[in-house]
């Protein structure tokens, strides 16, 4: 991964104010949103609209796009217009197996990059598969929402009822070098509760959370973010490891491969993070 998602912010596609502002968020990410966030009636200006916001150029954000389900009247155009539009990923809505994925790639023709909504049940026992389809996959963005309707399932505080769906999903990311980015948190005035849930993300290993209002974007930085002390013992253990004439010890505690590797992992995201503020 040479980007970082910590916050990646859902823009309603059909506002063009509102992707305007977008260019002046802190968010490491975009998703311009043609599907759920935009009317029936709304939907052809609002592909017109997006594919020509996302050329003016976003600075260092990502621009990810998500087109409506192939199985919509809106979905084909959608896709032949986004490819033309050359953002840096398209996002796929509810993604069911590595099938569907590997149909779209053929289309792709090397200008952009995939991504899978991982919002079905199906598509939740598919994600080893799906994570495998094709090397134009870069990242799952959970739908957590979705999950939550189609499992006839809760919000709930602790998540419970989605944490088979969560761990499945970054699993099948880990094993196929994905980016996983969280769901969103639905209270957006809830800054407790907001930081909470990506506290509960970050220590599953999630990259980053989508999120549905700018408000949102600080403290979800702040939480994906490596903080000063862990990076300073990041550097410890590397030097520590590196100058063992036996084994390698910092704070009483012995240093393996496993702790350095993870070290230089903290080290490269607090760098990613520094390029994006410049």
């Amino acid at each position: 991964m040479s980007h970082p998602y910590r916050s990646v912010l859902y823009l309603p596609g059909s506002r063009e104010r509102v992707l305007e502002k977008a260019k002046g968020l802190a968010a490491d990410a975009l998703i311009f949103d043609l599907e759920d966030a935009v009317a029936p009636e709304d939907k052809l200006a609002a592909r017109d609209l997006v594919c020509e916001m996302v050329q003016r150029g976003y600075g260092a954000r990502k621009r990810l796009i998500r087109v409506n389900g192939l199985d919509t009247q809106w979905g084909e155009g959608d896709l032949v217009a986004v490819i033309a539009a050359e953002p840096d990923g398209i996002l796929i809505p509810k993604v069911n197996n590595a099938a569907e994925l590997q149909a779209i790639a053929a289309q792709l023709q090397g200008k952009t990059r995939l991504w899978a909504m991982m919002e079905t049940p199906l598509g939740i026992l598919n994600a080893a598969e799906i994570a495998a389809s094709t090397p134009l996959l870069e990242g799952f963005v959970i739908g957590t929402n979705d999950l939550v309707k189609e499992l006839f399932a809760q919000h709930t505080a602790d998540r419970m009822p989605v944490m088979t769906s969560l761990s499945l999903c970054l699993l099948a990311a880990r094993a196929h070098g994905l980016v996983c980015v969280d769901g969103v948190y639905n209270a957006f005035k809830d800054a407790d509760g907001l930081r909470a849930e990506c506290q509960q993300g970050l220590e599953m290993g999630f990259d980053g959370k989508t999120l549905i209002h700018p408000a949102q974007i600080d403290a979800t930085n702040d939480v994906f973010a490596p903080n000063e002390g862990e990076l300073a013992l990041a550097q410890r253990y590397i030097e520590a490891f590196e100058n063992a004439s036996g084994v390698a010890v910092v704070d009483g505690k012995i240093v393996e491969n496993l702790h350095v590797e993870n070290a230089v992992r903290l080290l490269a995201k607090a760098d990613m993070i520094a390029k994006m503020k410049t």
